[in-house]
């Protein structure tokens, strides 16, 4: 039974689990809309709503992918 390192694990599901990947490649396209709001200058009201939510959705497919992960590595354990 092998033991997989967090990175190793997540590399291991982006090959092996269409769920997770479609989820990380979510969880990148929210980054990377949050680093566009962030790099705006001056950020208005609006800017701001819309980072905030969604960092929210960013944290929640972080969620999901851990959850994921966690019951991938209690499948190896059992």
């Amino acid at each position: 039974m092998e033991k997989f390192s967090q990175e190793e694990l997540k590399a291991y599901l982006m090959q092996a689990n269409d769920e997770f990947r479609a989820l990380a490649e979510k969880h990148a396209e929210y980054k990377r809309q949050i680093d566009a709001i962030e790099h705006k200058s001056p950020l208005t009201d609006q800017d701001e709503i819309e980072e905030h939510r969604l960092k929210k959705l960013k944290l929640h497919i972080k969620d999901q992918m851990q959850e994921i992960m966690n019951r991938h590595r209690a499948t190896q354990v059992a």
